[in-house]
């Protein structure tokens, strides 16, 4: 039997594929891990720019930059009815370098209906919720409609020419409507937009009669809208005035979250470190205080129903 050596330098090549081969490819050193986070960290956005939930977001963001000690990047991806940027996050290298909202639309509902790129549950490492979106249905401040009744009436002596807008096709408050819908045995006319700021802005142009969705605190509080109710499971402690479907004799319950998650493989460190700076973020003043002008509150407000 002749036994042929191989040159070193092939020996070194052989070693060094199968190296390759049996380490997992993408996912990050116990070096690197324990120097997390070293770079800017990317914070995927599912939102459009401006609207609601990407204040509260963008807030978020800003005040946990000072406990993990890297700048946090907002990024916008909307879209695909929020599930673009949740399948970016989802296929993103578990490095700790890209996380963001998954939205509780392309978490929750869109899966149910149609085939997306992820899978909700096993696909996403959930780490922290920050807060929950107050979601509502809103006129314009002159608008003649004060409350649900309002709408319904008006629908039953005008077929279809109820035109509602909302963040897309699945969002809550375009469920809640073709719910209600069904129930009276009315016709609303839907114009899905790709977020809530094209939503009030067809409002306040008049292109619709009613919006739903996460609202502007600003034009709330200028009069400029009006709301209706609270697509909610309890009433806000921001707006206890303003009723919820229960109260209206709907038992319709959407909880919007707010919440931050990564890759399925996200080491447990990394998550240990985003988790308590964006914790110790929730408790800042400033992130208290901005929480309430753009609809949303804290995720440690217990709401007591009553």
């Amino acid at each position: 039997m002749k036994v042929q050596l191989l040159r070193p330098g092939i020996t070194f090549f052989l070693c060094l594929v199968i190296t390759l081969l049996c380490s997992p490819l993408g996912y990050p050193q116990e070096s690197e891990i324990a120097k997390y986070p070293n770079r800017p960290i990317t914070f995927i956005i599912p939102i459009p720019p401006g609207a609601g939930t990407d204040l509260a977001c963008r807030l978020m963001v800003k005040e946990a930059e000072k406990f993990i000690g890297q700048p946090i990047i907002p990024l916008n991806k909307p879209g695909g009815s929020q599930t673009i940027a949740v399948a970016a996050i989802a296929a993103s290298k578990p490095d700790g370098y890209t996380i963001g909202y998954t939205s509780h639309v392309a978490t929750f509902l869109i899966p149910l209906t149609q085939k997306v790129p992820y899978h909700p549950i096993k696909d996403l490492k959930q780490i922290v919720q920050f807060g929950y979106m107050n979601v509502a249905v809103y006129v314009r401040g002159d608008s003649p409609f004060k409350s649900l009744e309002d709408i319904i009436a008006y629908a039953r002596q005008n077929p279809k020419k109820l035109t509602y807008g909302s963040a897309g096709i699945g969002s809550f408050g375009h469920l809640a409507m073709e719910q209600i819908a069904k129930r009276e045995g009315v016709q609303f006319t839907h114009l899905p937009f790709k977020g809530s700021p094209e939503t009030q802005v067809a409002l306040l142009g008049g292109n619709i009669l009613v919006g739903t969705g996460d609202f502007t605190y600003p034009l709330l509080e200028a009069g400029q809208i009006r709301l209706l109710f609270l697509i909610a499971e309890h009433r806000s402690p921001e707006y206890p005035q303003t009723p919820i479907l229960k109260d209206l004799g709907y038992n319709i319950a959407a909880p919007s979250f707010l919440n931050l998650a990564g890759p399925k493989d996200l080491p447990d460190e990394i998550v240990k470190k985003i988790e308590d700076a964006f914790t110790k973020a929730m408790k800042e003043p400033t992130f208290i205080k901005g929480m309430k002008k753009t609809s949303a509150l804290p995720s440690f407000i217990v709401i007591v129903e009553s």
